[in-house]
């Protein structure tokens, strides 16, 4: 193992895609290759918001520019997953296919495997080894489930909520969800109806909850068409540049150890493990879930 340690941080795609199929099936001896990694602080963009927004062409988008500009970009999407065999359903890779042949692109799907918060059970792990492999730019696509997207925060150096016009009607309600999460708002496919209005509306929300060296921006943006797109770049590094102030570094901190810890205590805790003695104990008389999950909490 210690060999693909070495070749993932010299930037080696085979390696790469390797290991984090080891970190992603729980290989034996994963973690200590993990401690060994040289981690650089790499910007981690989160990229959430509501399915339909057009986020995978949003990101896309970045990734051409920030590749014309000879960076190094790591894509990672997290697709939402079948309830039953845990695989991906969706694949967004499909819809980043525009820059495949790139060398210096490397994108890699994750299947939720139905875990809450739109992100999947190893992502901290595996943008770790991402960072490890020497690229200068991070890219995490949430699966846009909505407002339990909160877990992108911890993870990401800068969020980026992608909203619609169609969305303006809704404000009062996702302002108390998603919305205090995101660093960046970008509103997609302003060609559309009632953009000037919901931006009008976006920048007022982000004037009264301003915070620190840091006023939420507002980008337009027609992701398939490409506009906007150079402005919203420029915001994104601007944001991931600045400097984290000790409390909420900390506090991000914790909460990224609070779910690994929380990953690591369940790790033996399987689907099909509970799946095959639910199917005999939920047929006897008087049976009660709680009772049943009290021997994993002891």
């Amino acid at each position: 193992m210690q060999e693909i340690t070495s070749l993932v941080q010299t930037g080696n795609r085979k390696a790469l895609a390797r290991f984090i199929s080891w970190v992603e099936n729980d290989v034996p001896g994963y973690e200590n290759q993990l401690e060994e990694l040289h981690i650089i602080p790499t910007p981690i963009i989160g990229v959430t918001g509501p399915p339909g927004a057009g986020k995978s062409t949003l990101i896309n988008a970045l990734a051409g520019h920030w590749l014309e500009q000879g960076k190094k970009v790591a894509i990672l999407a997290i697709d939402p997953s079948s309830p039953f065999n845990q695989g991906s359903l969706m694949g967004d890779r499909l819809r980043m296919s525009e820059h495949f042949l790139n060398a210096n692109l490397f994108i890699r799907s994750m299947a939720s495997r139905g875990s809450l918060g739109g992100l999947a059970p190893k992502v901290f792990e595996v943008c770790d080894v991402l960072r490890a492999a020497q690229f200068d730019i991070v890219i995490i696509e949430t699966v846009g489930v909505g407002q339990s997207e909160v877990e992108i925060a911890a993870l990401a150096d800068t969020t980026v909520l992608v909203l619609v016009p169609e969305a303006g009607d809704e404000i009062q309600t996702i302002k108390s969800g998603v919305m205090e999460i995101a660093d960046v708002f970008v509103l997609n496919k302003s060609d559309r109806a009632g953009a000037d209005i919901f931006q009008k509306n976006l920048v007022q929300l982000s004037h009264e909850n301003a915070q620190g060296n840091w006023e939420v921006p507002v980008y337009k943006t027609v992701a398939s068409q490409k506009e906007g797109i150079v402005a919203l770049a420029d915001g994104i590094l601007q944001h991931a540049a600045l400097p984290v102030k000790g409390a909420k570094k900390i506090h991000l901190l914790a909460q990224k150890a609070l779910l690994l810890i929380k990953a690591m205590r369940t790790r033996d805790i399987k689907l099909p493990q509970l799946e095959s003695e639910l199917e005999t104990l939920s047929q006897e008389a008087g049976f009660n879930l709680y009772r049943y999950i009290k021997k994993y909490n002891p």
